[in-house]
């Protein structure tokens, strides 16, 4: 019997328990499972299923009534905030998880111009940055946790005297974004494992004695992911996107000039570029201008300077560019559940042109894979004899 104080566990239900209870909860041995009625029951089945779920597993969708795009799903509870030792710098929003001085810094729209003792400092953080990155990319396997790979991350970036500059920014939980599949960008690290053929963004950014550092790549998990045409596509597109913006910067260049490149490009592959999140300054502040969008005809407005750093980011999906937020407030994933890939480096504008401070390293895992040929490519014959065709980039 349910005692006479119980409440319905009926979602958003505040009626006392009645004497029903849910049949599978007792053959779990889940105690004080009452219901009102049956009508209740039934209503609040899909969310109280998860109760089942987590019983057996220890894991359960925690927004079990949310209308997801695509077939990720996140995996909680999430593991406890990591704690960083004292003796380690950190930035202002480390305790209360607000960037204030972002905030103060905005305000005055001044893109900061960094001097050669700044511009040092900012090498030293995008080197650590670019050395956990490929530690965290080292881990990727079928069956690994994106929370495993927070832990590899969140230590790796502690022995190297260093913030997790995610950890807590504007309360996100975790050290680093690990973004799945549909997932666009700000995954949250969770108790989903890895699985063959799925392709995941590692998004790294740490404070150093007073800078911050920010680089991302997309990974393919295992052979399967490789194989997928799709997957390559737009993994494949989003690097080069990435890697025609770095040409064209320089002194000079517009901030709306690199989203020309970028969609242009895109659009040969059959991809199209997200429009909701941009490239951005980053020096002591970890997001501050200028603001680079990846689209075509933007209207940022601003010029590239010797010693400015932003980043360039591009988000490519294989449909849609539009996305959707999960209700975590993070995770933002394609509207149409179809892959998104990204990649992005941090840069710092030379005399005559830039140096990409989070470059790949020889030995750095990941890389490129060769891209496959799209059906128009292969339907045109060039006028030379062999009926094959030309890349994309001819």
């Amino acid at each position: 019997m349910a005692a006479s104080d119980a409440k319905c566990k009926g979602v958003e239900c505040t009626n006392p328990a009645g004497t029903l209870q849910c049949p599978t909860c007792l053959k779990l041995g889940i105690k004080n499972s009452f219901f009102c009625s049956q009508e209740c029951f039934k209503k609040s089945w899909s969310d109280h299923k998860q109760v089942h779920k987590t019983a057996t597993t220890g894991t359960h969708n925690p927004f079990p009534s949310y209308p997801y795009t695509g077939s990720l799903r996140p995996v909680y509870p999430l593991s406890p905030y990591r704690s960083v030792p004292d003796h380690i710098g950190r930035p202002d929003y480390a305790e209360d998880g607000i960037p204030r001085s972002e905030a103060i810094f905005q305000r005055a729209s001044k893109i900061q111009i960094l001097d050669s003792k700044g511009i040092e400092a900012m090498r030293v953080a995008c080197r650590l940055g670019r050395e956990v990155l490929d530690i965290a990319a080292a881990a990727v396997r079928p069956g690994i946790t994106t929370d495993e790979i927070d832990e590899i991350v969140h230590k790796a970036t502690i022995e190297r005297n260093s913030y997790p500059s995610p950890l807590r920014y504007n309360h996100f939980p975790k050290s680093l974004c690990t973004s799945v599949n549909e997932a666009i960008c700000h995954g949250i690290p969770d108790q989903r494992p890895l699985e063959d053929g799925d392709i995941i963004n590692i998004d790294i950014s740490l404070y150093h004695n007073g800078y911050h550092s920010d680089l991302n790549e997309t990974y393919y998990v295992g052979d399967k992911a490789k194989a997928n045409p799709d997957a390559v596509r737009v993994v494949e597109t989003s690097r080069e996107c990435l890697d025609k913006a770095i040409e064209i910067v320089k002194p000079g260049m517009l901030f709306r000039e690199p989203g020309n490149v970028i969609e242009k490009h895109a659009k040969t592959r059959g991809c199209s570029v997200v429009k909701t999140y941009c490239g951005h300054g980053t020096n002591t502040l970890f997001h501050c201008a200028p603001n680079i969008p990846h689209y075509a005809k933007n209207k940022a407005v601003g010029v590239a300077k010797a010693g400015m750093c932003f980043t360039i980011e591009p988000m490519v999906n294989l449909g849609t560019w539009r996305d959707k937020t999960w209700p975590d407030n993070w995770t933002s994933t394609t509207a149409d559940g179809l892959l998104s890939a990204q990649f992005e480096h941090l840069l710092l504008v030379t005399d005559d042109g830039c140096e990409v401070l989070t470059a790949r390293k020889p030995d750095s895992p990941g890389g490129p894979v060769p891209m496959p040929v799209l059906e128009t490519e292969a339907a045109t014959p060039t006028n030379g004899t062999n009926g094959t065709a030309p890349h994309a980039d001819a």
